[in-house]
């Protein structure tokens, strides 16, 4: 069973357990609170996936390669990267298994050095530096053992809705919300002009999760998360310019201190 399906399985068990204990069982009225900690690992999967290149030109080989509109890239491979996070979240009084949580992650998927191909519906050309005519390339370029570069993505997902069964002991829980990601590319190799792109979007942010505590106030956590994102990284003199998706599964564990 593939990631993505795993993630939807638990996501539906959970949230049946959650429908279940909201029809059967009475509301309590107590309030709970909480902060966490956590980290975890970050697989990338597809990658930046399904590019589109916004650039209409770079440099290359002392000359300059001209993009047709349209062209696209194909999928850039990320490296597994380690997360780290917090949360700070509470639950109602009147309906315990409903909640809201915040948390911020961070997570280093560098760009592996790989092979890059450029797709178009018409032909790529090259013009040389000092004039000349421009020379069809076909529709088709790979760039050839491109250095890999450092990528990091910081995720903010201000508004979890959180929904839980509120066990005395074991709690399995899911949450959805938006998140909003900050991404930069940087290549220390580049000494010269700008050696960074980033891009922010919104985008999604889920989790599914079980809690168990260890005393009163204090729990021990672990959890999936799928984020979704489509980042626009403006292009420089150093980079290309291009759209990508980002579609990341995570799994952390944590401890959280309730009060």
């Amino acid at each position: 069973m593939s990631a993505t399906r795993t993630v939807t399985a638990l996501l539906g068990a959970t949230l049946s357990a959650v429908l279940f204990q909201i029809v059967l069982t009475p509301s309590v009225t107590t309030a709970e609170s909480y902060v966490a900690g956590e980290f975890g690992l970050t697989f990338p999967g597809n990658g930046l996936s399904n590019g589109n290149l916004t650039s209409t030109s770079a440099p290359f080989n002392g000359g300059t390669i001209t993009f047709p509109q349209g062209t696209t890239v194909s999928d850039q491979s990320l490296k597994d990267s380690l997360l780290l996070g917090a949360k700070i979240g509470h639950y109602f009084s009147r309906a315990r298994w409903f909640g809201l949580e915040a948390e911020m992650f961070y997570t280093t998927p560098h760009i592996k050095q790989q092979d890059i191909t450029f797709r178009s519906n018409s032909p790529i050309t090259f013009t040389p530096s000092g004039g000349g005519p421009s020379t069809p390339l076909g529709n088709e370029l790979t760039a050839v053992g491109v250095q890999g570069v450092n990528f990091h993505v910081l995720t903010i997902a201000p508004l979890n809705f959180m929904f839980r069964y509120p066990g005395r002991r074991l709690q399995p829980y899911i949450g959805v919300g938006p998140g909003i990601f900050v991404a930069r590319i940087k290549d220390p190799s580049i000494t010269q002009g700008d050696n960074s792109q980033s891009s922010t979007k919104i985008g999604l942010n889920t989790l599914v999760g079980v809690r168990y505590f260890l005393t009163r106030h204090v729990s021990a956590f672990a959890e999936g998360k799928y984020n979704y994102v489509r980042f626009d990284f403006s292009e420089n003199p150093n980079f290309f310019g291009f759209k990508a998706t980002y579609a990341p599964i995570s799994v952390a564990v944590g401890i959280a201190y309730h009060f």
